[in-house]
C-alpha cells in the first residue's frame, strides 16, 4: 500500500477492466514519471470524451453525434441488419471490409448469473427497428460462447415468426490452426458449418 493519492489512482486504475493490481500499479508509476504536459492531454482526453460521446440513437453504437457515421451513410444496404453486443464489435466487423449492411448493438449479452436478461439489453429497441419492415436479413454475430448462444437462441425465437431471414456467423477452426488443438464444440460447428470444396 503507498499513501495517500498515489494509492487512490492505483485503486482508479486496477478498476479498469483487464487491468489487475500489478498493472495498475505499472501505470500508476508511469504516469508520475512522465512528463506533466503529457499527462495533463491524458486527463483532457478523458474528460473530452465523456462529455462528446454518447450513443448513437438509431443502432446504439458510440458516436459523436445524434446518429453515428454507420447510420448515416447513404451507400450502407438498410436491408441487412447485423446484431452485435457491444460497440467494439461493430469496429472488428468494419476492419474486415465485408459488410455493407447496418448495425444494432445489444449493449451485452444474456447472462443470468449476471442478472443481464433480455430486458438490460436494446432487444425492445431492435424490434421497433423492424416495424417499418425496411430490414429482410438479420445477421447474429455474438460472441461463440455460453452468454452469445444464448442471446443468439432468444433472438432467433422472436425473429423467426416476423418471416425474417435470420443467419448466424459461421463458426470452426481457425486459420492456422492445428485440428488436434481444437475443442469438441468448434471441432463440430467446423464439421457442421462445412461446404462444398469446389475450387
Amino acid at each position: 500500500m503507498y499513501e495517500g493519492v498515489v494509492q487512490d489512482l492505483i485503486d482508479e486504475l486496477g478498476q479498469l477492466p483487464g487491468v489487475g493490481p500489478k498493472s495498475a500499479q505499472r501505470i500508476a508509476f508511469h504516469l508520475l514519471q512522465a512528463d506533466a504536459a503529457d499527462v495533463r492531454r491524458l486527463a483532457e482526453v478523458l474528460i473530452e470524451v465523456k462529455a462528446r460521446v454518447k450513443f448513437c440513437s438509431v443502432c446504439f453504437n458510440v458516436s459523436e453525434d445524434e446518429q453515428c457515421r454507420i447510420c448515416r451513410d447513404p451507400r450502407r444496404d438498410p436491408s441487412v441488419l447485423c446484431v452485435v453486443e457491444e460497440y467494439k464489435d461493430v469496429v472488428a466487423i468494419e476492419r474486415t471490409r465485408e459488410f455493407r449492411g447496418r448495425y444494432h448493438v445489444l449493449g451485452g449479452a444474456i447472462s443470468p448469473i449476471e442478472g443481464i436478461g433480455p430486458e438490460q439489453l436494446h432487444v425492445t429497441e431492435l424490434m421497433t427497428r423492424l416495424a417499418d419492415g425496411a430490414i429482410e436479413e438479420i445477421i447474429l454475430a455474438t460472441d461463440p460462447n455460453l452468454e452469445g448462444e444464448a442471446t443468439a437462441t432468444y433472438l432467433t425465437r422472436m425473429l423467426r415468426p416476423l418471416g425474417l431471414r435470420v443467419t448466424r456467423l459461421a463458426s470452426g477452426l481457425p486459420v492456422g490452426g492445428d485440428l488436434e488443438y481444437a475443442d469438441e464444440v468448434t471441432l463440430g460447428r467446423a464439421f457442421a458449418g462445412r461446404r462444398s470444396a469446389d475450387a
